[in-house]
């Protein structure tokens, strides 16, 4: 999984930004005191981790922590509004259930509403402490000029799969009069955090963000042509590239200009990361930007019509079998040879993109463009990411894990048959790939996305030899044991036998006749 490019990581860090506001499906507002609430409710930003309660809400009372809450040692005694004491003296803790809100700074989002978790919080809201730089409200207040010009994205930081609260991110100008009201005021706030599912249709749309030089999603890419095309006409996909913007990452600065050199065309405009972090050999950052601009090109003129795009994935698996190592990366040989197993006239693709504005240059590419913008739009950081009807999926990437999130995504009654046919299935992929049949070719419990898998009865079958084995083994061990104590015992006694015997009677212990006469003494 990618997250941010290690090489740039000092210029990325707080940059990376999305709009909002037209894509979230998520709703905050105020309810007590009304004088606070919005209409259409508060501008936030969603975190990327967590897990939302789609299709329900939570309305709890708001706490402020009077803290960015970045120590996981945390005083439920403190904050706003002020509480009752108790016998010790002291506020009484934060009441159950309630919504904690926490500063922004410090470390990282994760780190806040895990901590935030820990202590019983219901949800986060997040206070941004710096300006919009468009809101003018906002930096006539400010004492000083500092502003950023959007809110940042709320990633993972590659831990938070611990999490299960949902967050908010709200902007510096609401949350000062909120923590004005609850410090100064000490008013109390009931606030709500509220989400709807998905528009839902007859056809679902999907898209898939990556990079050509991303591994994760690799095998995904290669397995999909054989699923998407048995739901025809009810999908509709669409790839996406992720391209840095050359002047966001600070490329077009001339004191990066060797560096980006490397990473970037169209003179530092369209960056993207050194798959091996090594701007000196290897494949380099300018050449996954040319060939996600050729990638974008085969899909507009090789699946953008139908949503399906056979020839697409064929591309894709014939690039992934033969070009894709730093020897044939970049090799136009290669390339040419990956169009012609396609069946993929190259000259309209090369066309392509030049008109789209080429690699070369101080020159706009109209296509790179609105992969920038795209990526803002929809806050995409981790790599890869698959959106389904305009839903980020969380967990692993696998063939199952989308198939189940398309199904899910269809108007009730609007699934293809195979959604139905499949939907109880143990490996739901090889059930589309064998057109809706559960046992088709390989059956359920053949190699899949997700790993091997066998059937119930072959388990339980080798359950049952493993355990006779390990009785087996027991019994054997029990019965040795046995015998050894029998002959220790036998050697301890035989040392407290007296050495002669009264009258010639035999004092040796017969161990283990009962037909013996007499006691056993161990004192001689």
């Amino acid at each position: 999984m990618i997250v941010l490019l290690p090489i740039l990581s000092s210029l990325l860090i707080g940059t990376v930004t999305a709009d909002t506001r037209d894509h979230v499906n998520s709703n905050l507002q105020i309810q007590i005191p009304s004088t606070l609430s919005k209409e259409g409710g508060y501008e936030h930003r969603e975190a990327l981790f967590g897990t939302p309660p789609y299709g329900g809400s939570i309305n709890q009372p708001l706490i402020y922590a009077d803290s960015d809450l970045c120590d996981a040692t945390v005083d439920r005694r403190k904050g706003y509004p002020t509480r009752d004491k108790d016998d010790s003296g002291q506020m009484i803790p934060w009441p159950s259930p309630f919504i904690l809100m926490v500063d922004r700074g410090t470390c990282s989002f994760v780190q806040k509403v895990r901590n935030a978790q820990h202590v019983g919080a219901a949800g986060v809201i997040i206070a941004d402490n710096i300006c919009i730089c468009t809101d003018e409200v906002c930096m006539a207040a400010s004492l000083d000029n500092i502003c950023e010009r959007a809110e940042p994205i709320m990633a993972d930081d590659g831990s938070g799969g611990d999490i299960d609260i949902p967050a908010f991110l709200i902007m510096k100008h609401d949350a000062d009069i909120i923590k004005t009201e609850m410090v100064d005021n000490n008013q109390n706030i009931q606030i709500q955090m509220k989400w709807t599912l998905p528009q839902q249709d007859d056809r679902v749309e999907y898209e898939l963000w990556t990079v050509p030089s991303e591994h994760v999603s690799k095998d995904f890419q290669k397995n999909w042509k054989s699923v998407a095309e048995k739901f025809k006409d009810h999908i509709y996909f669409t790839p996406r590239e992720y391209v840095y913007d050359g002047e966001r990452i600070d490329c077009l600065a001339e004191r990066n200009r060797n560096m980006c050199n490397t990473l970037c065309t169209n003179n530092r405009r369209y960056c993207a990361m050194d798959p091996d972090f090594d701007v000196t050999r290897g494949i380099s950052g300018r050449e996954v930007v040319i060939e996600s601009l050729r990638r974008i090109c085969v899909w507009k003129h090789y699946g953008e019509s139908d949503g399906i795009g056979l020839k697409y994935w064929d591309y894709i698996n014939n690039f992934l079998e033969k070009c894709d190592s730093p020897d044939f990366f970049a090799s136009e040989n290669c390339v040419n040879d990956v169009y012609k197993l396609a069946k993929m006239d190259s000259d309209i693709i090369k066309r392509c993109m030049i008109d789209s504005g080429g690699t070369e240059g101080d020159n706009i590419n109209t296509f790179l463009d609105l992969e920038i913008k795209a990526q803002e739009r929809r806050g995409v950081v981790v790599l890869p990411t698959i959106f389904v009807n305009a839903v980020a999926l969380r967990g692993a990437l696998t063939e199952n894990t989308v198939i189940h999130a398309i199904c899910a995504g269809f108007l009730d009654g609007t699934a293809p048959d195979i959604c139905n046919q499949c939907s109880g299935c143990s490996n739901i992929m090889l059930c589309v790939q064998s057109d809706g049949t559960c046992d088709g070719p390989s059956g359920s419990n053949s190699r899949h996305s997700d790993g091997d898998t066998v059937s119930k009865r072959s388990f339980g079958f080798t359950l049952l030899i493993v355990f006779a084995m390990f009785g087996t083994g027991a019994y054997l061990h029990w019965k040795k044991s046995k015998e050894d104590m029998r002959g220790e015992v036998r050697g301890i006694l035989s040392e407290y036998m007296p050495l002669e015997g009264n009258g010639g009677d035999d004092h040796g212990l017969a161990l283990g006749n009962t037909g013996a006469s007499g006691s056993t003494s161990f004192l001689g």
